[in-house]
């Protein structure tokens, strides 16, 4: 059976926006501050287009979204095809926003296509993450933002150590606008820094 549209799909479809996860990005941003204006913030996942759109209405500044599937044009918004698991898609990401100097944030709501096998769906938002773990690393400035999707479950506890080697600030939070039967939880990470401090524990 489809799903029940519910109040934020309803919103989402009113003010023009192309998700209902729009309303989580918001409401991460309201309570945790990840994007500045002027920032320059790389979107994994990225279409149809719905954290786009809020990441340029906060920001103003540069925003490059990346996708497998096509993302229709929006208004100031630089799009790139390819596969986030590629390495390669690494270097075609830096190659766009070199002129920037890198990114202030890079943010992350993917989640695998579902199986109805939990354990083998928890284990593809694991490599998922661990992908845009990966890119952050490769391309967050000093100091920068990451914001990651991931479905919890007994992977979690090991990639959210993981997170926690790059960044001064590691939460887990979910937005009100995430469905309640969800198990979707978001990654709130600030204050990167490239090499893990020494005493940080695996």
């Amino acid at each position: 059976m489809p799903r029940c549209k519910d109040h934020f799909y309803h919103k989402a479809r009113r003010y023009g926006y192309r998700s209902r996860a729009s309303y989580k990005l918001q409401q991460i941003n309201d309570k945790f501050k990840l994007i500045n204006r002027g920032a320059t913030v790389v979107d994994l996942g990225a279409a149809p287009g719905g954290w786009l759109q809020v990441a340029k209405e906060i920001s103003g500044g540069f925003v490059l979204g990346i996708d497998l599937q096509k993302i229709a044009p929006l208004e100031g918004v630089e799009t790139l095809g390819g596969d986030i698991t590629d390495p390669a898609i690494i270097e075609k990401i830096k190659g766009i926003i070199e002129k920037t100097g890198g990114a202030d944030v890079v943010t992350s709501d993917m989640a695998p296509n579902l199986s109805g096998n939990w354990s083998l769906d928890h284990a593809r938002s694991i490599d998922l993450s661990n992908s845009a773990l990966n890119i952050a690393v490769e391309i967050l400035k000093p100091g920068g933002n990451f914001v990651v999707k991931v479905f919890q479950g007994d992977m979690f506890s090991d990639f959210f150590n993981d997170v926690r080697k790059y960044f001064s600030f590691v939460k887990p939070y979910t937005p009100l606008a995430s469905r309640k039967e969800s198990a979707e939880i978001y990654i709130i990470c600030k204050g990167f820094f490239r090499s893990p401090p020494a005493g940080r524990l695996s």
